[in-house]
């Protein structure tokens, strides 16, 4: 089990990394093991690279300390021989990184080239997206990165319960569409032809960081973008292409969309005003982000709806 939410301000920005807290902490029962966000603020200049160089429970032990810094200075060279000017970097856990650089080549070669230093990955990559994701609640995890600073216009999340993976980063949720910018994805549910699609993606030369079927849906519908489909399209596509039981979240940088499959099993509530459309597999997670009773109405079957900022 876990449990999903979104939010998307159409006046403008808000606290965005309060809100989503508020809205998964509430549904903390849903998942304890880990808690991750998409956080999308207007888009900017600089290219916003969030990293990690060791797992949570790797960190501590013997060595590691060493290791880390060894493989953050072998980042900040590469980025140097890539041709990216970096204009920040910083780390609020000594494990995961978030650096903004200055960069004008292809996202793939630079992504490959960083996740080539032995423990490095990267959680995210674009000019408006950022993903940070760790193990725990949603409270502690807004208080180790700082998140209720955090402002932008619309975001998603996850609460993750481990059932037939670690508990680890590498299985928490949001998923980025690598290697494609500011595209991510949360679900909730299963790909029964997951295998199949994950395939057919490699052949296409696309690689995945994870076993997870998020990962696939991020990457599928990142790839009808690029071809030039509209989100809503692509959307609509997946509900023909993917076979399971499943609602899922997406969202760029400019849109926030829900889609539910044929059988609109897994849970989801929207809520939507003139300013703020808010989703979530509980209503309590929408009461607790409005501070309110609310009217909600459930998506229907093979439904999809996309909203723009």
């Amino acid at each position: 089990m876990c449990g999903i939410a979104g939010v998307i301000h159409r006046d403008g920005p808000s606290d965005l990394g309060t809100e989503i807290t508020r809205m998964l902490q509430s549904m903390k029962h849903r998942g304890p093991d880990s808690t991750g966000y998409a956080l999308y603020g207007p888009p900017d200049d600089l290219i916003v690279v969030r990293f990690m160089l060791a797992e949570p429970n790797e960190y501590g032990g013997f060595g590691v300390e060493e290791r880390l810094e060894r493989n953050r200075a072998e980042v900040e060279s590469r980025l140097a021989k890539i041709g990216a000017d970096l204009a920040t970097i910083d780390s609020a856990t000594g494990y995961a990184f978030r650096a903004t650089i200055r960069y004008e080549g292809e996202l793939k070669p630079l992504a490959d080239y960083l996740e080539d230093i032995p423990g490095c990955e990267v959680l995210s990559l674009g000019n408006s997206l950022e993903i940070v994701k760790d193990l725990g609640d949603a409270e502690s995890v807004e208080a180790q990165y700082g998140l209720s600073e955090v402002r932008g216009t619309h975001g998603i999340g996850h609460v993750r319960m481990a059932t037939e993976s670690d508990v680890d980063l590498a299985s928490a949720h949001p998923y980025w569409a690598y290697p494609f910018a500011d595209v991510a994805v949360v679900h909730n549910g299963q790909l029964t032809n997951y295998h199949q699609w994950r395939r057919r993606l490699e052949r296409s030369g696309h690689r995945f960081q994870s076993e997870c079927d998020s990962e696939i849906i991020a990457v599928y519908l990142a790839e009808k973008l690029e071809l030039g489909l509209t989100l809503e399209t692509a959307m609509k596509d997946s509900l023909d292409d993917f076979d399971g039981v499943f609602t899922y979240l997406v969202a760029t940088d400019s849109e926030l969309g829900i889609a539910k499959d044929e059988m609109a099993a897994k849970p989801l509530v929207l809520f939507e005003s003139d300013n703020l459309v808010a989703m979530a597999s509980e209503e309590m997670a929408i009461r607790a982000l409005v501070g309110r009773e609310v009217i909600t109405r459930d998506p229907f079957e093979r439904e999809v709806l996309t909203w723009q900022v």
